[in-house]
Protein backbone atom coordinates (compact mmCIF):
# COMPACT_ATOMS: atom_id res chain seq x y z
CA UNK A 1 0.00 0.00 0.00
CA UNK A 2 1.24 3.47 -0.87
CA UNK A 3 1.31 6.39 1.56
CA UNK A 4 -1.99 8.31 1.58
CA UNK A 5 -0.11 11.65 1.63
CA UNK A 6 1.29 13.32 -1.47
CA UNK A 7 4.39 14.52 0.40
CA UNK A 8 5.68 13.73 3.88
CA UNK A 9 3.51 11.42 5.99
CA UNK A 10 3.21 12.91 9.53
CA UNK A 11 2.56 9.47 11.01
CA UNK A 12 6.13 8.50 10.14
CA UNK A 13 7.29 10.93 12.85
CA UNK A 14 6.24 8.46 15.56
CA UNK A 15 9.30 8.36 17.91
CA UNK A 16 9.42 4.57 18.11
CA UNK A 17 9.24 4.34 14.30
CA UNK A 18 11.47 7.24 13.30
CA UNK A 19 14.90 5.53 13.64
CA UNK A 20 13.79 2.89 11.14
CA UNK A 21 12.23 5.53 8.87
CA UNK A 22 15.39 7.63 9.07
CA UNK A 23 17.80 4.84 8.13
CA UNK A 24 15.51 3.41 5.45
CA UNK A 25 15.06 6.83 3.85
CA UNK A 26 18.81 7.52 3.91
CA UNK A 27 19.39 4.24 2.04
CA UNK A 28 16.64 5.04 -0.46
CA UNK A 29 18.10 8.49 -1.18
CA UNK A 30 21.59 7.05 -1.65
CA UNK A 31 20.28 4.43 -4.06
CA UNK A 32 18.28 7.02 -5.99
CA UNK A 33 21.20 9.38 -6.67
CA UNK A 34 24.15 6.97 -6.89
CA UNK A 35 24.07 6.28 -10.63
CA UNK A 36 23.61 9.96 -11.46
CA UNK A 37 26.78 10.79 -9.49
CA UNK A 38 29.03 8.27 -11.26
CA UNK A 39 31.73 8.12 -12.39
CA UNK A 40 33.28 11.19 -10.69
CA UNK A 41 31.41 11.04 -7.37
CA UNK A 42 29.84 8.49 -5.09
CA UNK A 43 27.38 8.75 -2.19
CA UNK A 44 28.62 7.22 1.07
CA UNK A 45 26.40 6.47 4.06
CA UNK A 46 28.15 7.57 7.25
CA UNK A 47 26.63 6.23 10.50
CA UNK A 48 26.58 8.06 13.81
CA UNK A 49 25.06 7.47 17.26
CA UNK A 50 22.69 9.84 19.04
CA UNK A 51 21.08 9.54 22.46
CA UNK A 52 17.30 9.76 22.28
CA UNK A 53 14.68 9.91 25.02
CA UNK A 54 12.19 7.32 23.82
CA UNK A 55 9.71 4.90 25.34
CA UNK A 56 11.48 1.60 25.95
CA UNK A 57 9.83 -1.77 25.55
CA UNK A 58 9.95 -4.07 28.59
CA UNK A 59 13.28 -5.79 29.09
CA UNK A 60 12.94 -9.55 29.22
CA UNK A 61 16.27 -10.43 30.81
CA UNK A 62 17.36 -8.43 33.84
CA UNK A 63 20.52 -8.80 35.89
CA UNK A 64 19.76 -7.59 39.42
CA UNK A 65 22.10 -5.33 41.34
CA UNK A 66 21.34 -7.22 44.57
CA UNK A 67 20.97 -10.96 44.84
CA UNK A 68 19.17 -12.77 47.68
CA UNK A 69 20.59 -16.23 48.35
CA UNK A 70 19.03 -18.91 50.47
CA UNK A 71 21.62 -20.78 52.52
CA UNK A 72 21.10 -23.67 54.90
CA UNK A 73 21.24 -22.80 58.60
CA UNK A 74 24.50 -23.60 60.39
CA UNK A 75 24.66 -26.83 62.36
CA UNK A 76 23.98 -26.27 66.00
CA UNK A 77 26.55 -27.42 68.47
CA UNK A 78 25.27 -29.99 70.93
CA UNK A 79 23.76 -28.07 73.79
CA UNK A 80 21.12 -28.41 76.40
CA UNK A 81 20.09 -24.81 75.71
CA UNK A 82 16.98 -24.44 73.53
CA UNK A 83 17.31 -21.85 70.79
CA UNK A 84 14.18 -19.84 70.05
CA UNK A 85 13.63 -18.78 66.41
CA UNK A 86 11.89 -15.46 65.88
CA UNK A 87 9.39 -15.38 63.02
CA UNK A 88 8.52 -12.01 61.48
CA UNK A 89 4.80 -11.37 61.14
CA UNK A 90 3.42 -11.37 57.60
CA UNK A 91 2.96 -7.91 56.08
CA UNK A 92 0.44 -7.24 53.33
CA UNK A 93 2.13 -5.55 50.34
CA UNK A 94 -0.15 -3.53 48.11
CA UNK A 95 0.48 -3.53 44.38
CA UNK A 96 1.24 -0.17 42.74
CA UNK A 97 -1.96 1.44 41.43
CA UNK A 98 -0.29 2.57 38.20
CA UNK A 99 2.39 1.23 35.86
CA UNK A 100 3.82 3.36 33.06
CA UNK A 101 6.91 3.04 30.86
CA UNK A 102 9.84 5.34 31.61
CA UNK A 103 11.47 7.66 29.12
CA UNK A 104 15.09 6.58 28.92
CA UNK A 105 17.99 7.99 26.95
CA UNK A 106 19.32 5.18 24.80
CA UNK A 107 21.84 5.14 21.94
CA UNK A 108 20.10 5.19 18.55
CA UNK A 109 21.92 4.57 15.28
CA UNK A 110 21.42 7.19 12.55
CA UNK A 111 23.27 8.06 9.34
CA UNK A 112 24.01 10.88 6.93
CA UNK A 113 25.02 10.87 3.27
CA UNK A 114 28.36 12.26 2.15
CA UNK A 115 29.01 12.82 -1.54
CA UNK A 116 32.73 12.46 -2.15
CA UNK A 117 35.02 12.52 -5.16
CA UNK A 118 36.02 9.09 -6.37
CA UNK A 119 39.68 9.89 -6.97
CA UNK A 120 40.67 11.53 -3.65
CA UNK A 121 37.56 11.12 -1.45
CA UNK A 122 37.09 14.87 -0.90
CA UNK A 123 33.76 15.81 0.71
CA UNK A 124 31.68 17.72 -1.83
CA UNK A 125 28.16 17.71 -0.36
CA UNK A 126 26.77 16.58 2.98
CA UNK A 127 23.11 15.51 3.14
CA UNK A 128 21.62 15.62 6.63
CA UNK A 129 18.23 14.09 7.44
CA UNK A 130 17.56 15.67 10.83
CA UNK A 131 16.84 13.42 13.81
CA UNK A 132 15.09 14.35 17.07
CA UNK A 133 18.53 14.57 18.72
CA UNK A 134 19.56 17.29 16.23
CA UNK A 135 16.48 19.32 17.18
CA UNK A 136 16.39 18.87 20.96
CA UNK A 137 16.78 22.31 22.66
CA UNK A 138 19.85 21.32 24.69
CA UNK A 139 23.62 21.75 24.60
CA UNK A 140 24.07 18.20 23.32
CA UNK A 141 21.15 18.50 20.89
CA UNK A 142 20.42 21.52 18.69
CA UNK A 143 23.46 23.45 19.95
CA UNK A 144 25.82 20.59 19.08
CA UNK A 145 24.21 20.21 15.66
CA UNK A 146 24.52 23.95 15.00
CA UNK A 147 28.21 23.81 15.91
CA UNK A 148 28.77 21.01 13.37
CA UNK A 149 26.71 22.98 10.85
CA UNK A 150 28.92 26.05 11.28
CA UNK A 151 31.99 23.90 10.63
CA UNK A 152 30.49 22.85 7.30
CA UNK A 153 29.68 26.50 6.50
CA UNK A 154 33.38 27.29 6.95
CA UNK A 155 34.40 24.43 4.67
CA UNK A 156 34.29 24.03 0.89
CA UNK A 157 31.44 21.51 1.07
CA UNK A 158 27.78 22.14 0.24
CA UNK A 159 25.14 21.25 2.86
CA UNK A 160 21.65 19.94 2.11
CA UNK A 161 19.39 19.62 5.18
CA UNK A 162 16.11 17.68 5.14
CA UNK A 163 13.90 18.60 8.10
CA UNK A 164 10.97 16.17 8.08
CA UNK A 165 10.13 16.59 11.77
CA UNK A 166 7.56 19.17 12.87
CA UNK A 167 8.79 19.34 16.45
CA UNK A 168 11.98 20.66 17.99
CA UNK A 169 14.36 23.47 17.03
CA UNK A 170 14.75 24.29 13.35
CA UNK A 171 18.21 24.88 11.84
CA UNK A 172 19.12 28.49 12.54
CA UNK A 173 18.45 31.20 9.97
CA UNK A 174 18.89 34.97 10.29
CA UNK A 175 15.19 35.77 9.81
CA UNK A 176 11.90 34.08 10.79
CA UNK A 177 10.80 31.14 8.69
CA UNK A 178 7.32 30.94 7.18
CA UNK A 179 4.75 28.71 8.85
CA UNK A 180 5.23 25.23 7.39
CA UNK A 181 5.47 21.72 8.84
CA UNK A 182 8.65 20.69 6.99
CA UNK A 183 11.62 22.35 5.30
CA UNK A 184 14.56 21.72 2.99
CA UNK A 185 17.63 23.95 3.44
CA UNK A 186 20.47 24.17 0.92
CA UNK A 187 23.75 25.99 1.57
CA UNK A 188 25.88 26.21 -1.58
CA UNK A 189 29.52 27.14 -1.10
CA UNK A 190 29.41 29.92 -3.70
CA UNK A 191 26.23 31.51 -2.27
CA UNK A 192 27.05 31.67 1.42
CA UNK A 193 25.80 33.08 3.72
CA UNK A 194 22.51 32.76 1.84
CA UNK A 195 20.38 29.63 2.16
CA UNK A 196 17.93 28.31 -0.41
CA UNK A 197 14.83 27.22 1.51
CA UNK A 198 11.88 25.09 0.41
CA UNK A 199 8.90 25.14 2.83
CA UNK A 200 7.00 21.86 2.42
CA UNK A 201 3.24 21.60 2.74
CA UNK A 202 1.44 18.68 4.30
CA UNK A 203 -0.98 18.63 1.38
CA UNK A 204 1.23 18.97 -1.73
CA UNK A 205 3.82 16.75 -3.43
CA UNK A 206 7.50 17.52 -2.80
CA UNK A 207 9.21 18.80 -5.93
CA UNK A 208 12.77 17.68 -6.75
CA UNK A 209 15.60 19.82 -5.38
CA UNK A 210 19.22 20.15 -6.58
CA UNK A 211 22.22 18.45 -5.03
CA UNK A 212 25.16 20.69 -5.99
CA UNK A 213 28.51 19.25 -7.00
CA UNK A 214 31.86 20.75 -7.97
CA UNK A 215 31.76 23.26 -10.83
CA UNK A 216 31.41 22.91 -13.75
CA UNK A 217 29.43 19.70 -13.03
CA UNK A 218 25.66 20.31 -12.97
CA UNK A 219 23.65 19.47 -9.85
CA UNK A 220 21.97 16.09 -9.46
CA UNK A 221 18.22 16.17 -8.71
CA UNK A 222 16.90 14.66 -5.50
CA UNK A 223 13.27 13.52 -5.67
CA UNK A 224 12.63 13.40 -1.92
CA UNK A 225 8.92 12.73 -2.40
CA UNK A 226 9.63 9.63 -4.49
CA UNK A 227 12.13 8.45 -1.87
CA UNK A 228 9.55 8.83 0.92
CA UNK A 229 6.92 6.88 -1.03
CA UNK A 230 9.36 4.12 -1.98
CA UNK A 231 10.50 3.81 1.64
CA UNK A 232 6.89 3.61 2.83
CA UNK A 233 6.10 0.79 0.38
CA UNK A 234 9.27 -1.24 0.96
CA UNK A 235 9.03 -1.06 4.77
CA UNK A 236 5.23 -1.75 4.80
CA UNK A 237 4.62 1.08 7.23
CA UNK A 238 0.92 0.80 6.37
CA UNK A 239 0.83 -2.30 8.62
CA UNK A 240 2.21 -0.34 11.60
CA UNK A 241 0.15 2.88 11.37
CA UNK A 242 -3.34 3.38 12.77
CA UNK A 243 -4.82 6.22 10.76
CA UNK A 244 -7.90 6.39 12.98
CA UNK A 245 -5.67 8.04 15.59
CA UNK A 246 -4.15 11.52 15.49
CA UNK A 247 -0.56 11.88 14.23
CA UNK A 248 2.22 12.02 16.84
CA UNK A 249 3.02 15.30 18.60
CA UNK A 250 3.27 18.20 18.06
CA UNK A 251 -0.36 18.99 17.28
CA UNK A 252 -1.24 20.05 13.76
CA UNK A 253 -2.74 23.46 13.15
CA UNK A 254 -6.58 23.42 13.27
CA UNK A 255 -6.66 23.89 9.48
CA UNK A 256 -4.25 21.02 8.81
CA UNK A 257 -5.98 18.81 11.37
CA UNK A 258 -9.35 19.34 9.67
CA UNK A 259 -7.82 18.73 6.24
CA UNK A 260 -6.07 15.54 7.44
CA UNK A 261 -9.32 14.16 8.88
CA UNK A 262 -11.22 14.80 5.66
CA UNK A 263 -8.36 13.47 3.54
CA UNK A 264 -8.08 10.18 5.46
CA UNK A 265 -11.88 9.72 5.44
CA UNK A 266 -11.92 10.18 1.68
CA UNK A 267 -9.14 7.56 1.41
CA UNK A 268 -11.21 5.11 3.48
CA UNK A 269 -8.71 5.07 6.36
CA UNK A 270 -11.08 6.57 8.93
Amino acid sequence: MDSPFAGMNPYLEEPSMWPDVHNSLITEIRNQIQNALAPKYRAVITPYTAFESIEIAPVRAVLPDVGVLETPPPRSAPSDIAVATAVAPAVAIEAAPLTLPALMEVPVEYARIEIRTVRDSILVTAIELLSPANKRPTRTGAEAYESKRQELFRSRAHLLELDLLRGGVRPQVARPLPDAPYFIFLSRVERRPYLEIWPLSLRLPIKPVPIPLRPPDPPVPLDLGAAIHATYRRARYDLAIDYTQAPPAPLLTPEDSHWLDQHLRAAGLR
